[in-house]
């Protein structure tokens, strides 16, 4: 469907907005003043994670995280949260700013066992001001390389308290040597390293490019970890109804219309224009939404544009926006090869979280 068919009462009411209208500018600036718990995350804390009783393994987790975030009180010698002006202009960290071991905790499991709740519950317990930590996706981080630079990335991080990434997963080998080269840098530097992840770190990138070649950076990342495994089923589906069919055009037009701060789209020409953004404004793209209404779902034509719709759906996520859809439902989005492959991951996560959007989405629909 177009998005120019609109629904009979559509003439008396405000049109909605429009993705494919949006082509955002976001200054390096803004992409480091972001790097906080998204707003679904702003309120969650230890004691508010439930912990699944046949899991010890959660409890376990929430024990452990809670004793990382004690110690990080001292995490560099100055109790600033920044390096001594010495260490700093002559490279060196105070010898107490990096113990012997892992410098980092690694979250390891499966899709919503609530591993990004208990990431951003340990930024939130850390002892030092929000301007002195750090919490992105690994997409973000790579992206802020990308903005500022390798150098002044570290030197952006570098006195910060704590560095928490999330979804952490190396999909190429430029972003292994990448990623290892910053973290080590920053470990260096005193800064403590806490991930998340569907893959224990020495296993990072298998299936996806010639892992053996870049085994020493593999393993030079794993030994900033310590994995914490977290076991359990996804708990965005555990005692929740099933995701609601697909609406029709119509319905889902007359809900855009009807709803004060909804986008309205055509998927195939919003799957277009994401090809035009890059994927660091994605979050940008949805600034001020209340909703994205979507007609015509259809599977991704290839890797490229999935890879693309997984970042977009991670932001709406973040945000909590809700997805209304006509066509097909969240779960054939992508083919069965692309869920065998080296991305498949992302692409379940993708799926996970459309389809809580989409239960949130249900009552923007007159029954």
């Amino acid at each position: 469907m177009s998005t120019r068919a609109l629904p009979e009462a559509a003439s008396t009411e405000a049109a909605p907005l429009s993705l494919c209208s949006r082509e955002p500018h976001v200054p390096a600036e803004r992409l480091v003043a972001e790097m906080v718990p998204p707003p679904r995350f702003d309120s969650v804390r230890f004691d508010t994670y439930i912990p699944d009783p046949n899991q010890p393994s959660q409890t376990e987790a929430v024990k452990a995280l809670s004793a990382f975030a004690e110690g990080l009180g001292g995490a560099h010698a100055s109790g600033s949260g920044k390096r001594p002006v010495l260490g700093r202009l002559f490279g060196r960290a105070p010898k107490n700013t990096a113990p012997a071991g892992p410098r980092g905790v690694y979250l390891d499991g499966g899709y919503g066992v609530g591993k990004t709740h208990l990431l951003a519950s340990l930024w939130h317990a850390t002892p030092a001001e929000p301007a002195l930590k750090a919490f992105g996706t690994f997409v973000e981080l790579t992206n802020l390389v990308g903005a500022l630079g390798f150098q002044q990335t570290v030197k952006t991080l570098s006195g910060h308290r704590l560095l928490c990434i999330d979804e952490f997963e190396l999909d190429d080998p430029g972003d292994t040597v990448l990623v290892s080269s910053l973290l080590s840098r920053l470990v260096e530097e005193g800064v403590a390293l806490a991930a998340t992840s569907n893959t224990l770190p020495g296993k990072l990138g298998e299936g996806r490019f010639a892992a053996a070649d870049f085994l020493r950076e593999i393993q030079g990342l794993s030994a900033h970890f310590r994995p914490l495994r977290i076991d359990g089923e996804d708990y965005r589906h555990r005692g929740l109804p099933e995701a609601p069919a697909p609406f029709s055009d119509e319905q889902v037009a007359k809900a855009a219309y009807a709803t004060p701060g909804a986008s309205l789209d055509d998927f195939p020409h919003l799957l277009d224009h994401l090809a035009k953004v890059h994927p660091s404004r994605y979050g940008a793209l949805t600034d001020g939404l209340s909703a994205v209404c979507l007609t015509d779902v259809s599977p991704v034509p290839d890797q490229s544009t999935a890879l693309r719709l997984v970042v977009l759906a991670d932001r709406l996520y973040d945000r909590e926006i809700p997805v209304l859809a006509s066509g097909l439902p969240f779960d054939r989005l992508f083919s069965e090869e692309m869920l065998k492959g080296g991305y498949r991951k992302k692409y379940f996560r993708a799926i996970s979280r459309l389809t809580a959007l989409a239960r949130d989405a249900k009552g923007l629909v007159e029954q």
